[in-house]
């Protein structure tokens, strides 16, 4: 057990936040770094070599899986002998946060951040095996992440692994050793159920649930159907993996969020204020829109930027604000590439010879190296062209200056411009970011 103000490596404890059944998690501050980090440390007496294999089993798990909603891992080490996992802190878990009633809208938000952190586990066949409260993680502006792969698995033909999981929260076959990505979908379709009812539903899993009255008051019937799916006891009646229940929910969460407003006298307010426009109501009707975006399309598109007018989520390829339609064929931004381009002030690779964003003459490389990059998700046309990677969205090869043809489509949304065909956000946008044609009216 490691003191409070005690010297491990370079952090000092502050305090235990939590000791489980394998570990115990410090609070402590990196001397280095100058932040506050999570330590999680194995308990001396359980430190055999399989425990060991565990825990570095749930560190390569967490290097692979890089996304904003899982947990990332800052390192993993042997400090004074022992096996020490470093993360960022969190302010709570959900845990403690259900402690006290959670809105329905914050419930809803949690649980597509959920949703989209599980499914991108399950794209990588990663079976989490303990989704929980405890498990999940709360930080600054309601971002939710998923902690603790320990006893995660990689999915097979077939997956076998012991009845591990938390009771509660555990699907009827995990418990008998069976556990699939079914598994995982019984578990968050359980905490999703405590989330919106504060009722924790019991063995055998038959419908009408513990808070079936409280559930039907506060959602629709299509979000209880979702529930009632997947919470099945028969894993054969639910979706199949995290991926088809997030489909699901994103298709009634909508019509849901907007049915609550009518319900709401607030709502209706914020949206007459809206009518007549330039109001604080209109204002944060507004913000709520873009946080909804960025939580959907934030990390696809890389929105790290703001419009200088409107102050809407943009992104350095845009070549006009979706929101505004303010012109940005010379980007006033400060780019996170390591270099600009001095035409179109995009940012550029050290080892691109052509600017893929504007067209132009090249320019003199000051590094022979080559640099690889996972946002390289499509090939050159020209067959002259040597190293033909290309980055979503890029209108010209940052190889060989050839225009690229393609017609860049968004993931998650069916929709393109009708002026370029590129594709494009219509529930959200008003103008096309890559050719500036009004999609609809304000």
């Amino acid at each position: 057990m490691l003191r409070t103000r005690q010297r491990f490596g370079k952090y000092i404890i502050q305090c235990r936040l939590a000791e489980g059944g394998f570990a115990a998690v410090y609070r402590a501050m990196d001397t280095i770094e100058g932040v506050r980090v999570a330590l999680k440390v194995p308990h001396p007496h359980l430190m055999t070599d399989s425990m060991l294999t565990t825990f570095k089993h749930e560190a390569r798990l967490a290097a692979k899986l890089d996304h904003p909603n899982i947990l990332q891992l800052k390192n993993a080490d042997f400090i004074d002998g022992k096996f020490v996992l470093v993360t960022p802190l969190s302010e709570t878990s959900l845990e403690s946060r259900l402690q006290k009633r959670l809105a329905t809208r914050t419930a809803l938000d949690y649980s597509l951040q959920l949703l989209e952190a599980v499914s991108y586990a399950h794209e990588h066949k990663v079976v989490h095996c303990d989704i929980k409260p405890d498990n999940l993680l709360l930080f600054p502006e309601n971002q939710l992440q998923l902690a603790d792969f320990g006893i995660a698995r990689v999915a097979h033909r077939t997956l076998q692994c012991s009845g591990s999981g938390t009771l509660g929260y555990v699907a009827p076959e995990q418990a008998m050793g069976k556990p699939s990505f079914r598994s995982d979908v019984f578990s968050m379709g359980i905490v999703i159920y405590r989330m919106l009812t504060g009722v924790l539903p019991e063995w055998p899993y038959q419908w009408p649930l513990q808070g079936f009255s409280r559930l039907k008051d506060r959602v629709t019937e299509p979000m209880v159907t979702l529930l009632r799916r997947a919470t099945s006891a028969d894993c054969s009646d639910r979706y199949a993996n995290a991926g088809q229940m997030l489909t699901a929910f994103r298709r009634i969460k909508k019509p849901l969020v907007s049915e609550m407003g009518k319900s709401s006298k607030s709502s209706k307010s914020s949206k007459s204020t809206k009518r007549s426009g330039g109001s604080d109501g209109g204002h944060r009707w507004q913000l709520l829109r873009r946080q909804e975006f960025q939580k959907e399309y934030g990390k696809i598109l890389e929105t790290r930027c703001s419009c200088s007018k409107c102050a809407g989520p943009v992104s350095e390829a845009m070549l006009a604000c979706p929101w505004c339609g303010t012109d940005r064929k010379v980007l006033p931004d400060v780019t996170r590439f390591p270099i600009c381009c001095p035409r179109c002030n995009r940012g550029l690779k050290a080892d691109w010879p052509y600017c893929p964003w504007c067209y132009g003459t090249g320019f003199e490389l000051e590094t022979k190296r080559t640099y690889t990059d996972r946002r390289y998700t499509a090939r050159c046309t020209n067959k002259k062209c040597t190293r033909k990677s290309l980055m979503p969205f890029m209108r010209y090869c940052c190889w060989c200056r050839h225009r690229v043809k393609r017609k860049w489509k968004i993931e998650n949304s069916p929709h393109t411009c009708h002026g370029c065909g590129w594709g494009i956000v219509s529930e959200y946008w008003s103008f096309c970011p890559w050719c500036e044609t009004r999609t609809r009216d304000n």
